[in-house]
């Protein structure tokens, strides 16, 4: 690692959201503690084992959420909790489709004196055996943060990221479930945080061990409500105007 790369890594920390892993998350934390780095556990409401299988783990902190609010509401507890110790936090699933190891990606995409929100591009997210919902929530999305934002970018639903600290918090978007991680896009090109992706590896589970909470029509449509919203704020607002209400 380069030292440029090493500095940056001393500043970060890990935020995993969780809900109804329980089966998965131990070992995703397990090798994101090879970082040795601060690893924030939110646990968003979780009904299944997720408790006990995080108890009794070391090298993390656990927050939780009385009731299931939302991913995005889970990323936001964890940024604040992580932004007294750290200005990167990055952020990845617990359903283990993602390899912590590629963290070194998004970190090696930070151009020195740039502090971008670096996205995970998932290089096998066209291939056979990714869930269909994936592949074409994937490319819907994609369009309509381009057409809210002017990014062309190419895997707007990874949720394997690196934000910078505490410019994302000052976005304070207003999604709190999955469309938070579109709308935090839109909204970073707005105030000219630079966006940008780095390839990293996924892992797709067989489909009846795989565990999603994403439901197609109802998220589908909660999206559309998002891009609606941010949609015509882009063709309405004057860009002072838009930056000026995300603060």
């Amino acid at each position: 690692m380069s030292p440029a790369a090493e500095a940056v890594l001393s500043r970060c920390a890990f935020i995993i959201p969780v809900y109804n892993h329980s089966g998965a998350v131990g070992a995703v934390i397990e090798k994101t503690r090879a970082f040795k780095r601060p690893i924030w556990v939110v646990d968003d409401g979780s009904t299944d084992d997720t408790r006990e299988a995080l108890e009794g783990l070391s090298g993390i902190a656990v927050i939780r959420h009385p009731v299931n609010q939302g991913k995005g509401a889970a990323l936001m507890t964890g940024f604040a909790a992580a932004f007294p110790m750290a200005d990167w936090a990055i952020t990845l699933d617990a359903d283990g489709q993602h390899d912590p190891a590629d963290a070194l990606s998004l970190i090696h995409a930070v151009p020195a004196g740039e502090r971008p929100i670096v996205i995970g591009r998932r290089a096998q997210m066209l291939e056979k055996g990714a869930p269909w919902t994936s592949r074409w929530g994937r490319g819907f999305s994609n369009f309509w943060v381009w057409a809210c934002s002017g990014l062309p970018l190419a895997d707007t639903q990874s949720g394997f990221r690196m934000y910078p600290l505490p410019e994302t918090l000052m976005l304070n978007p207003r999604s709190r479930r999955f469309q938070f991680e579109v709308e935090v896009l839109v909204l970073a090109s707005w105030s000219g945080i630079p966006v940008r992706e780095a390839a990293v590896s996924t892992r797709y589970r067989l489909p009846g061990d795989r565990i999603s909470h994403f439901r197609p029509g109802l998220d589908f449509w909660r999206n559309t409500l998002a891009f609606s919203r941010l949609l015509a704020m882009r063709l309405l607002l004057p860009g002072r105007l838009r930056a000026r209400r995300i603060k």
